[in-house]
């Protein structure tokens, strides 16, 4: 058993600290904060664009811990979100972002931010994302990883 005596939040721990360390690895930044900030404002602009159905889809596949992110501050009768413009969303993830790293290029951390979770979520679920979205947003979402969630 690791630091909190509970298996649950260890291994949620542990899957959190992997995917924040492919996270950083993949933004090439070190500051665990920024990388976190990043992967919470990408997450809630997304969040914020799918449906609620669609979201508790894509919450269910992530680790506890990251859910929990994933839903802080969520209004889910004020969703979905009507953004179809690519420059729109990456400005929402901006301005989240904007706190921690203020001079980050947007496309930079969603684009690296949605790498990293093809890597946590099964193939169908992440397509089932990507076609909720229209074009102008879809190609933020790289296609799924041939693997299974971790």
């Amino acid at each position: 058993m690791g630091n909190t005596g509970l298996d649950v939040f260890d291994r949620t721990i542990q899957k959190t600290n992997l995917l924040l360390k492919e996270l950083a690895e993949e933004l090439h930044w070190e500051d665990r904060h920024e990388v976190y900030m990043a992967l919470r404002a990408s997450l809630h602009a997304l969040r914020d664009r799918l449906t609620p159905e669609e979201s508790a889809k894509l919450a269910s596949q992530l680790p506890l811990l990251v859910k929990g992110v994933f839903y802080d501050g969520w209004r889910p009768g004020a969703t979905p979100v009507k953004v179809r413009d690519r420059q729109r969303f990456l400005d929402m993830v901006r301005r989240e972002l904007e706190p921690a790293r203020p001079n980050a290029n947007a496309e930079h951390v969603v684009t690296g931010v949605f790498r990293v979770l093809t890597r946590h979520v099964s193939e169908g679920e992440w397509e089932d994302v990507r076609r909720m979205l229209p074009n102008a947003l879809r190609d933020l979402l790289p296609p799924p990883e041939p693997t299974t969630p971790r």
